[in-house]
């Protein structure tokens, strides 16, 4: 399973408040919940000079999974319609959210944020 965790900084060591703000996608392949590969990518979003959306972006890593802190309504939905599973994310380090993962204990997203166009974002 490929998981995607927006990250704020370029170490991916901290969860992003806002997935369309986040300038890396942290993305990790679990198996048997331990991680096997991870990565990362530059977020080619239109906040960032991009011409591409961050779902775009996430479905071609081939994500089955997003853990994040919040987005905006269209990203939940884009998605939610790639069958992509997102849920919100627990803890500041990308790696105790894919602990909390491989256990079970994170739930899904329930709505996307409202203030996903201002430049200061928390969806906390």
């Amino acid at each position: 399973m490929i998981v995607v965790i927006p990250v704020s900084d370029e170490s991916a060591s901290r969860v992003s408040e806002h997935l369309g703000r986040a300038p890396y996608l942290a993305h990790y392949s679990l198996e048997n919940g331990k991680i096997a590969e991870r990565g990362k990518v530059p977020n080619e979003c239109m906040h960032f000079g991009g011409n591409r959306s961050p779902p775009e972006s996430i479905a071609d890593l081939g994500a089955g999974v997003v853990i994040s802190y919040g987005m905006g309504e269209g990203a939940l939905s884009s998605l939610r319609e790639r069958n992509i599973v997102v849920l919100e994310a627990i803890s500041p380090s990308p790696i105790q959210n894919l602990a909390a993962y491989a256990k079970g204990e994170l739930k899904e997203l329930a709505r996307g944020c409202s203030l996903h166009h201002k430049q200061e974002v928390t969806c906390r």
